[in-house]
C-alpha cells in the first residue's frame, strides 16, 4: 500500500512529461521574481530603519543629524525609469515646422503693407492740400504732389505745401506703428515709400526732380517718419511684455 501511495504521489506532483514541465516553468519564474521583489523591499525597509536609527542615535548624542541618501534597489530604479518614460510627452515634428513657418518670409504681407502705406500717404496729402485750399486759398492740382513747382524753403507761400508734406510724414509714423508694428522695419518701409514717390514724380514730370527744395523737404519728412515710427513701434513692443510686480 505504501508503494502504491508513493507511486500515486509521483504521478500527481512530479512532472514526468515535458508538457507538464513547460506548464510549471512560468509559475516557477513568477515565484522567483516575487521572491526577488520581496527581498529588495525588505532590504530597502532595513536600510530605512537603519537610517532612522542612526538619526535617533545622533539626536541622543547631541550631534546634528547628517542627511543620508536612501539606496534604491535595481527593481525600484527600473520602475522609476519606466514611469518617467511613460509620462514624457511624445515629440511632434510639426512643432518645429510651425515655428519656422511663423518666421518665414511672407512677400504678400510685405507688398500689402507697402501698398497700404503708399495709398494712405497720398490720401493724406490730398486731404492736407484741401485744407490749405480752404484756409490759405491755394489751388488744388496734382502738381502739388508730384512736382516741385510749389515747394520753396525761402518763401512763406512755399511753406504751406512744405508743412502739408511734413505733416503727412508725421502721420505716416503713426501708420508705421499701426501697420508695420516693428521698429526694425521702419527704416525699410520709409525708404521704400520715398523711393516709390521719387519714381512716380519722375514718371509724372518726365525727369528726376532737380530742385533742392524738393529734396530737402522730402528727405526731412523721411527722417521724421523713421525716427517717430521707431519710437512709437518700440513703445508698442515694450507694452506687450508683461511685468511681474
Amino acid at each position: 500500500m505504501a508503494s502504491m501511495a508513493g507511486g500515486r504521489r509521483r504521478k500527481v506532483f512530479s512532472p514526468d512529461t515535458p508538457q507538464q514541465q513547460q506548464e510549471l516553468q512560468p509559475l516557477r519564474i513568477n515565484q522567483t521574481n516575487n521572491n526577488n521583489i520581496n527581498n529588495s523591499l525588505t532590504n530597502t525597509n532595513n536600510n530605512n530603519n537603519n537610517s532612522s536609527n542612526d538619526i535617533t542615535n545622533n539626536n541622543n548624542n547631541g550631534s546634528s543629524p547628517k542627511p543620508s541618501s536612501p539606496k534604491l534597489s535595481s527593481t525600484t530604479t527600473t520602475i522609476l525609469t519606466t514611469t518617467h518614460t511613460t509620462t514624457l510627452a511624445p515629440h511632434h515634428p510639426n512643432q518645429s515646422t510651425n515655428h519656422h513657418s511663423k518666421n518665414q518670409f511672407n512677400p504678400r504681407l510685405i507688398f500689402s503693407q507697402i501698398a497700404a502705406l503708399q495709398a494712405i500717404h497720398y490720401l493724406l496729402l490730398s486731404v492736407f492740400f484741401q485744407v490749405n485750399c480752404v484756409v490759405f486759398g491755394t489751388t488744388i492740382t496734382v502738381d502739388r504732389i508730384f512736382t516741385a513747382d510749389h515747394l520753396d524753403v525761402w518763401t512763406r507761400e512755399g511753406w504751406i505745401d512744405n508743412g502739408a508734406i511734413l505733416t503727412s510724414s508725421v502721420v505716416g509714423a503713426f501708420l508705421l506703428a499701426f501697420i508695420v508694428e516693428k521698429s526694425k522695419k521702419c527704416l525699410d518701409f520709409s525708404v521704400t515709400l520715398f523711393t516709390i514717390h521719387l519714381l512716380l514724380c519722375s514718371l509724372y514730370d518726365g525727369k528726376i526732380p532737380r530742385s533742392w527744395d524738393w529734396w530737402i523737404i522730402h528727405i526731412l519728412g523721411m527722417i521724421l517718419m523713421i525716427l517717430m515710427g521707431e519710437y512709437l513701434c518700440s513703445r508698442l513692443e515694450l507694452r506687450e511684455i508683461p511685468l511681474l510686480l
